[in-house]
């Protein structure tokens, strides 16, 4: 039988056969993760996420995860759920976090607690279209990551930039991706 070896929660052993089988087949890196999303009423929103490709294959949850989005009154909604950016930044937070257990265990790092804050500044006369020189999009977004480990502040603080600059939001954030918008208009219907 083998010996499966856990760290911070992350089961290392896979972790390992896991690397050495992209990098013996390369192809099984890629993925492709979905949301579908549907107003509801208002500033609200409901987010399915269910299914998604990786590892050459579908892959189905048997049951998808839903998310209300909303907004809080003072930016009229009704306060049922977080509003978009505000799950960008959670998406953020999420995605750092992970990407520095993941590499402080294939290290052999321990870590006893991870705490990550993420700040997101906005300027509303943007989406309003009130100044055009005023972005829509975030003006800032600030990150802070406290670690408590048994190693080194030098070695962890190499880590916490090590996973930054290997985190898909982190990085997704921070350069331009493409964006390509499909729309589908349907006719007018009367009310």
């Amino acid at each position: 039988m083998k010996e499966t070896t856990t760290l911070n929660g992350i089961n290392t052993t896979q972790l390992q056969e896991t690397v050495i089988a992209i990098k013996d087949q390369p192809s099984i890196a890629a993925f492709q993760f979905r949301a579908k999303g549907e107003w509801q009423d208002g500033t609200m929103s409901r987010t399915t996420i269910g299914d998604f490709y990786g590892a050459g294959q579908e892959h189905h949850r048997a049951e998808p995860f839903e998310y209300v989005i909303d907004e809080a009154p003072v930016l009229l909604g009704n306060d049922k759920g977080p509003n978009p950016g505000e799950f960008l930044l959670q998406a953020l937070a999420g995605c750092v976090t992970t990407t520095f257990i993941l590499h402080a265990s294939a290290r052999g790092i321990y870590v006893k607690e991870v705490s990550t804050t993420v700040l997101g500044n906005a300027d509303l006369r943007g989406v309003l279209d009130l100044d055009k020189s005023v972005t829509p999009a975030f003006t800032e977004i600030r990150l802070k990551m406290n670690v408590r480990s048994d190693h080194p502040a030098e070695e962890i603080n190499e880590l916490i930039e090590f996973a930054t600059q290997r985190s898909p939001v982190f990085q997704s954030l921070s350069r331009p991706i493409p964006v390509r918008l499909e729309r589908t208009a349907t006719a007018p219907i009367s009310r």
